[in-house]
């Protein structure tokens, strides 16, 4: 699997950095991207990053809609114009900003956490939860259950 894949949990150091997972950057380096994308998640309280993969699935998203048009705008305000692109620096780290923090509520650590296309940031207890539920809900639908709805704010 070429993807970002399994989760690492890593402290953050006294200026507020962090590193990437090396497997996470080994994907970034093939996708081409420089830096990385992030935007807060739409479905938890997490921050969604990556590199073209991402951005190239939101691009797709908005070319349902008419360009100028209020929807169109709505989305790619929603999806561009509240993102930001972090540099990496050359040991793999990045700053962990403001809009991450509020996101997630990391402090001291945080989870990252292979989504496949994409990864997500997490703070590690709010990911110990969101896991734990999101696998009921795996299990709920392998076995051909539907899986509750989680409840509003709630884990995705």
């Amino acid at each position: 699997m070429a993807g970002f894949v399994s989760h690492f949990t890593n402290r953050l150091d006294a200026k507020g950095r962090v590193s990437i997972p090396a497997p996470f950057r080994a994907v970034l380096a093939r996708d081409g991207y420089e830096g990385l994308y992030c935007i807060a998640s739409p479905h938890a309280p997490a921050v969604d990053a990556g590199g073209n993969e991402l951005v190239d699935e939101i691009q797709a998203r908005l070319n349902a809609f008419a360009k100028l048009s209020p929807d169109h705008d709505a989305l790619a305000v929603a999806l561009f114009g509240a993102s930001e692109t972090p540099k990496i620096d050359a040991d793999g780290r990045i700053v962990i900003s403001d809009m991450i923090r509020e996101a997630t509520g990391v402090s001291d650590q945080v989870t990252f956490v292979g989504l496949g296309y994409k990864f997500q940031i997490w703070e590690p207890e709010r990911f110990r939860e969101h896991r734990a539920e999101a696998t009921r809900r795996a299990l709920a639908m392998l076995s051909g259950q539907t899986a509750p709805a989680p409840a509003a704010g709630g884990p995705a």
